[in-house]
């Protein structure tokens, strides 16, 4: 039989692949969703700590070849929402694992967030996404590396439920050297790489105007287009980060083979965002019979038997 289950801190998973925080995933309806399909787990909204509106329309536009570029600006129900429905879902299913998505605009917000997390029934993964591109006036905390280590100081002081972080793709190989090196001094369950990538500008010729309404145009892209960049990012952190803290790939991922490429690069895990969108939960099912295909034509009957296994011409 070929297995395509993974673990990550100690918790398995019969698939390896989600959702992506930011789609189809908002309220209790895209949720109970995601718990119907074949996803390994979901992702809930990333989560303020109150119900928020988000950038005005139009916020996104779909690109030629499966991408798209949006500024939506947080979307979301609020923490409250999020957290009762998550800890309701752990009393249903008590032996299932999920991911609890928090994008505090502050690092006051996170922490009490957090707090909140920590005082909660809650159990699972909590993903503290510290790359959000979208949101006008507030940089990515993921990009200032002092501020990186200054948050998760802070986190680790109380907080002691498996905790991972969402990044920015970086672009530098001395960025991957930098960011391992906070990364690995704190017990993170799992890193969440890549964000889409930020501050983008789509131009519709006829019209001779951008193609979103936010901060004038600019917005983060997704999609087919940035899997190189994702799997340059999950390669490079996979190569630097302590074995304890697993890899969750995320961009550019619309075939069973980009899903295979993200975990021959290293990822344990795998979340759809963008093509997810476009095909809802069917995805799942699609992705795992082409994984699955993939697998039985190399005679590979688990993901451990590949995962971080990616060959260089110097091998």
């Amino acid at each position: 039989m070929t297995s395509l289950a993974t673990s990550i801190g100690g918790r398995t998973f019969d698939n390896c692949m989600m959702n992506a925080a930011g789609i189809r995933c908002q309220n209790k309806k895209d949720l109970d969703a995601l718990v119907a399909s074949r996803a390994g787990a979901y992702v809930t909204k990333s989560a303020t700590p109150q119900k928020r509106a988000g950038n005005p329309s139009p916020r996104m536009h779909t690109l030629p070849n499966k991408g798209s570029i949006n500024s939506m600006g947080l979307p979301n129900n609020g923490l409250d929402y999020y957290l009762d429905y998550v800890v309701d879902d752990q009393h249903k299913r008590p032996d299932a694992t999920n991911f609890l998505s928090v994008a505090g605009t502050s690092l006051e917000d996170n922490l009490a967030m957090l707090h909140q997390i920590q005082e909660s029934e809650y159990h699972g993964f909590v993903e503290l996404n510290l790359s959000c591109p979208n949101v006008p006036g507030k940089p990515q905390v993921g990009y200032d590396f002092d501020r990186v280590n200054e948050v998760l100081d802070e986190v680790f002081k109380f907080y002691t439920k498996p905790l991972g972080v969402k990044l920015p793709p970086y672009f530098d190989l001395v960025h991957f050297d930098q960011i391992a090196a906070i990364l690995n001094q704190y017990p993170l369950t799992f890193v969440n790489s890549i964000n889409s990538i930020g501050n983008a500008l789509v131009v519709d010729p006829q019209t001779e105007r951008v193609v979103i309404r936010p901060k004038g145009g600019f917005g983060g892209i997704g999609g087919a287009s940035v899997k190189p960049t994702a799997l340059a990012n999950v390669r490079g952190l996979a190569l630097r980060l302590k074995p304890e803290i697993a890899i969750v790939g995320t961009g550019g991922i619309t075939t069973g083979v980009d899903v295979f490429e993200h975990i021959l690069c290293g990822a344990s895990m795998v979340q759809i965002g963008t093509q997810f969108g476009y095909e809802g939960t069917a995805i799942f099912d699609r992705l795992a019979e082409e994984l699955k295909a993939i697998m039985n034509q190399k005679g590979y009957t688990n993901i451990t038997e590949f995962r971080g296994k990616l060959k260089t011409f110097d091998d």
